[in-house]
């Protein structure tokens, strides 16, 4: 049996394509579409002759578009509108059945350019299932026309076609003989369709194609060279997936690098099948509750284990896999049905019967992903990575401390004891990637802070400075502070339960009385009961210290109270680092220190975990599901590319270029100046140090200040006045508000509005950020802050950053390229937009998430950049107002430069691979509505820039150092086919270097490699605060100060707030008139 390729909708012909009238005369827009309005009397047929019709030339091919004929007509209309993109048939297809290649660099033959029974593809831009090449877009003489309208209304019979993500193979249709790259849109045989699986429904109807919201170029006229692939299958064909890679990795470079990367190859057995069940466990008789019964993760593991051990032959334990949750995932067929478990949370409480369901939910073929890792597919299949992860991680979890998707070691050093009650933990985290070499396993060190298991009392007493037990009251509030939602055990039975403190009793322990129900006098009344008498009785325990509060541990409306004395701290609780920070500078210090390892260090803690017994390569179990994870790194070559020349200003002020050091890329600004000084002629000292035991040179600093400015090219006068007062009117408001508008004002009356005030500090303080809200919401001030200590004790080198900080926040240019941006060179509009959203804390479960968008508003430096701040829905990561946002800063630059951006580079930072669908279909599709709103169509590229990830790169070499600055990896251990590679920018003087992850969702530039990571690299030479290259591309490093600039906004409106909604209102985030377009951030 065959099954047709190709049907149309209304064309009169099977195939409803044919004829030559309105085909040849590229009738398509509007109404006129191929389906309802095309036809002929030839047809398509589903055998070896796919397409055939009249016309110039006669369209041929064993199952193939296009023939010998039809590419050596140069009358033929398709293939004479065409031809001016470099990306047409004629340059990119060819191959035995599809256009014969005439020569190498017009065509690609065989495994890139052709398909033996299909439709060729491009190298790196493959056509799917229900997805002809007419659904991209060509050139038609003057007008650029989209077929994405004669796509959507000529749906195509899909009944012999499988939808992206599935699983068909053979000599012809999709995924033909070879697979890779070659596309195929042709014929299935009888015995390809019985293998598609039972989402293949032939009887099913045909189903409506959805229109792609991202492709607007129907309306706008304008067609992007290089198109992102659109899935085509039923439920996604309205979305869109990240381009391919336009080429093979970048060539230039001044030289090569041998790396070690710390991915570890995963092999698996791509004719294993991994079974998903999903699992429901709840009591058998729940109890009488106002709400659902909540089971914990231990107590969940504890029944599954229980069940399994209970049933081995049924249910073999070393062959599953469980999320703690509720999934399993097992390598043999499990029984589906419900079963009853009988299980005691605690060891002296009677035994509950639980009913534990399970059921099949997916068969998991490692087929595909072998599929998708050698490009034969394009859907990336995450419910497999899901299954293999937690295969993967079943050791570990089983062995250490599971925190996120990290694991620690229950042992600590004694030397890794921070005092205070507090350790540090050194660990591992990983995950699954999908690289050209396979998929890999990225391993990497780390290190947290972690509450030391030990008695609730000796952690207090270590913990809580002067603390003293018979002087309770004195350090209750210290108490509930330090003790609030931490999880213990209990030592006077035998338990493995964890209770999460809540609180402290209100009585002293020796005054708590609770009603005790007698279980056995039947249906007696509850006694009262003092907690001394019942520890007495029950447990045989004798309570020591009574004239202290009990811990609260109640949960679901059940009342608990644990004595102190009886109660340990649980393993595995993280102290954070920001709270560590502010009790503890050293401490911190020393935990920083252990952090950042120098690379061979690191390597050789990777490589002792990697081989640990504890850790996710060992174990049966990965061995049971036909898994195995080499051990060694994954060797590759990476590429240093040059440095640009950077331009700076002499002491005269003529410019001058200079080269950076060759080793670090830093320069410095000794006898020389910024490109472009700004005058200071209104400023004034604000200084918080009146009450200040440590005496600093008031005097001398401004003198030193006005001097440093001046030599570096900005004239900067006298300041108008020099205030002083106390750390104290930091921490009130309302307070400081009077203060800061006192002396705005008389400024003003003096010689006008301040340009800029600087405050100095004698500490960090949570005053700064009410200082920050109000001077820039509420004044329109520009404030610079710095630490008196610093002044003092750091010398030139401080100056000369405060320089640089105060000149970028009055609108100078500190530094600039001396050769315009790759790609970009001739180019008279170009924007660059960063994007990021600072989320509240874990625990925080009400406060708003703070999105940031900046740009730059100056070209062709590029470095002059305006913000725009919001808040937004509680730990939402898609920017809501992304479109308006940019839009407000492309009028600005508008206004600025009379002229609109005509190309825009957009770079949006934190952002996992699970969330570039989000980013791609909701943030893209609401910022090509906001411009077409407007009648605006700027070309667009989108970049997502990555720092929270695993991978390091650790040099090759006897010498312990990091890679130098502007290495870059574009192979081995990046993805398969689409457009990612890391890009080390910075130099690294502390620890290990982290290159940033770079990943290109959409691009309609087409771009190349080289082009790409070169205008990264440059301008990450642009950042204002510092003469060195920065690790993160500039717009990205400056949404994240003013996303987080945000957040101390909401923190100062909070204080004081009686409702929790006024902290969502955006008034308060507003910048002033004076600063929305400064660069106060910096």
């Amino acid at each position: 049996m065959e099954v047709e390729g190709c049907q149309g909708k209304d064309g009169r012909g099977r195939g409803g394509r044919g004829g030559r009238d309105d085909y040849h005369q590229h009738r398509y827009q509007d109404r006129r579409v191929f389906g309802q309005r095309h036809g002929g009397a030839q047809r398509n047929s589903a055998g070896r002759d796919v397409f055939r019709h009249g016309g110039d030339g006669e369209e041929s091919g064993r199952g193939g578009y296009g023939g010998r004929e039809w590419r050596r007509s140069e009358r033929h209309p398709y293939h004479r509108h065409y031809h001016p993109y470099r990306r047409h048939y004629g340059q990119r297809h060819g191959g035995a059945q599809g256009y014969p290649a005439a020569d190498e660099d017009s065509s690609y033959g065989g495994r890139d350019g052709s398909a033996r029974d299909g439709w060729p593809s491009d190298r790196g831009e493959k056509w799917r299932e229900g997805e002809s090449p007419q659904q991209q877009h060509y050139h038609h003489q003057d007008e650029r026309v989209s077929l994405q309208s004669w796509a959507q209304e000529t749906p195509v019979a899909r009944q012999g076609f499988r939808h992206d993500g599935e699983d068909v193979s053979g000599r012809v249709g999709y995924d033909g003989r070879g697979g890779g790259e070659r596309g195929i849109w042709g014929r299935l045989t009888a015995a390809s369709c019985s293998q598609a699986g039972p989402d293949l429904d032939r009887s099913s109807p045909t189903p409506d194609p959805v229109p792609n919201p991202i492709i607007r170029d129907v309306q706008t006229g304008r067609i992007p060279e290089q198109m992102p692939t659109v899935l085509s299958s039923p439920e996604k064909m309205n979305r869109t997936i990240p381009v391919k890679r336009p080429d093979k990795g970048g060539q230039l470079c001044i030289r090569t690098v041998r790396l070690h990367v710390n991915h570890f190859p995963v092999r698996f057995n791509p004719h294993s099948i991994i079974r998903h069940y999903d699992i429901d466990v709840k009591p058998a008789e729940p109890k009488k509750y106002d709400r659902p019964e909540k089971i914990s993760k231990s107590d969940l593991s504890a029944i599954r284990d229980k069940l399994f051990m209970d049933n081995p032959s049924q249910f073999p334990l070393s062959m599953t896999a469980y999320d703690g949750e509720k999934n399993i995932f097992s390598a043999v067929n499990l029984p589906e049905g419900k079963f009853m478990v009988q299980f005691s949370e605690e060891e002296d409480l009677k035994y509950r019967t639980y009913e534990f369901s399970i059921k099949l939910v997916n068969e998991l073929k490692l087929c595909k992903l072998r599929d998708y890792l050698s490009r034969n597919l394009f859907s990336i299949p995450r419910d497999i990575l899901q299954g293999m992860d937690v295969v993967i991680k079943e050791n570990p979890a089983k062995c250490m401390i599971p925190v996120g998707r990290s694991f620690h070691f229950a042992e600590h050093h004694p030397d890794d004891d921070l005092g205070l009650g507090i350790t540090v933990s050194r660990g591992i985290q990983y995950s699954l990637k999908p690289t050209v070499q396979g998929l890999a396993m990225c391993l990497d060190y780390s290190v947290l802070a972690f509450r030391k298991r030990m008695p609730v009392l000796d952690f207090l007493m270590e913990h809580i400075r002067g603390f003293d037990l018979n002087n309770f009251n004195m350090f209750r509030r210290d108490v509930e502070q330090a003790l609030k939602n931490l999880k213990v055990t209990v030592t006077h039975r035998i338990t493995k339960q964890k209770y999460t403190i809540v609180g402290l009793t209100r009585e002293k322990t020796r005054d708590l009385c609770f009603p005790l129900v007698d279980t056995d006098e039947g249906n007696a009344a509850p006694r009262p009961v003092f907690l001394v008498d019942y520890f007495w009785e029950k447990h045989g325990r004798n309570i020591l210290y009574r004239d202290i509060p009990c811990l609260n541990v109640s949960r679901n409306k059940r009342v608990n109270y644990l004595p102190m004395e009886f109660c340990v701290l649980a393993e595995g609780q993280i102290y954070p680092k920001e709270v560590l920070e502010n009790l503890d500078n050293d401490r911190a210090g020393f935990l920083k220190g252990i952090s950042l390892v120098r690379p061979k260090e690191r390597a050789r803690r990777i490589h002792d975990m990697v081989r640990s017994s504890d850790g996710p390569c060992s174990g049966e179990i990965i061995q049971n599901f036909g898994i195995e994870i080499d051990k060694n790194m994954t060797s590759v070559v990476g590429r240093v590319i040059g440095p640009p020349m950077l331009k700076l200003a002499a002491t005269t002020g003529k410019e001058i270029n200079v080269s950076v050091d060759k080793e670090k890329c830093h320069w410095n600004l000794v006898g020389k100046a910024v490109v472009e000084g700004r005058a200071v002629e209104r400023w004034a000292v604000l200084d918080f140090t009146e009450n200040d035991r440590f005496k600093w040179n008031r005097n001398q600093f401004v003198r030193k200040l006005i001097a440093k400015c001046r030599s570096l090219g900005m004239k900067m006068g006298e300041h108008l006045f020099y205030h002083c007062t106390v750390m104290k009117k930091l921490s009130n408001i309302d307070v400081l508000r009077e203060l800061l508008e006192g002396l705005s004002n008389q400024a003003y009356e003096k010689k006008g509005h301040l340009q800029i005030l600087i405050c100095v500090m004698t500490r960090k303080d949570e005053g700064y950020k009410y200082l920050k809200w109000i001077s820039e919401t509420r004044l329109g001030l520009v404030t610079q802050c710095c630490l008196s200590n610093n002044i003092e004790h750091r010398g030139d080198q401080y100056l000369s950053n405060l320089a640089l900080k105060i000149n970028a926040k009055l609108g100078g240019s500190n530094v600039e390229l001396i050769d315009r941006l790759p790609y970009f060179r001739g180019d008279s509009s170009v924007m660059f937009v960063g994007a990021d959203v600072n989320h509240p804390g874990s625990r925080n479960k009400t406060s708003p998430s703070i999105a940031a968008v900046v740009a730059t508003v100056n070209w062709p430096a590029a470095n002059r950049y305006a913000a725009r701040v919001r808040p937004q829905e509680h730990r939402k990561e898609k920017i809501l107002h992304f479109g308006e946002m940019c839009l407000d800063l492309v009028r600005y630059y508008a206004f600025r430069n009379k002229v609109k951006p005509e190309k825009i580079v957009i770079f949006r930072d934190g952002v996992s691979e699970g969330q570039f669908d989000m980013v791609l279909n909701e943030e893209l599709v609401d910022l090509k509505k906001a411009f077409l709103a407007v009648n605006y169509n700027p070309t667009i590229t989108l970049i997502v820039a990555q720092k929270r990830h695993q991978t390091r790169l650790f040099p090759d070499s006897e010498r312990d150092g990091n890679v130098p600055p502007g290495t870059v990896v574009d192979t081995t251990i990046v993805h398969p086919f689409e457009f990612d590679f890391y890009l080390c920018s910075h130099y690294g003087n502390l620890g290990t270097s982290k290159p940033t992850h770079y990943y290109v969702l959409w691009d309609e530039h087409g771009i190349s490699s080289d082009e790409l990571q070169q205008l990264i690299y440059n301008l990450c030479f642009t950042f204002s605060r510092c003469t060195k290259p920065v690790s993160l591309v500039p717009p990205v490093y400056y949404a994240d100060l003013v996303a987080y600039r945000g957040r101390m906004y909401h923190e100062a409106v909070i204080e004081g707030q009686s409702s929790a909604s006024t902290s969502f209102d955006e008034r308060f985030f507003k910048l002033h008139t004076d600063l929305e377009n400064a660069m106060f951030f910096v």
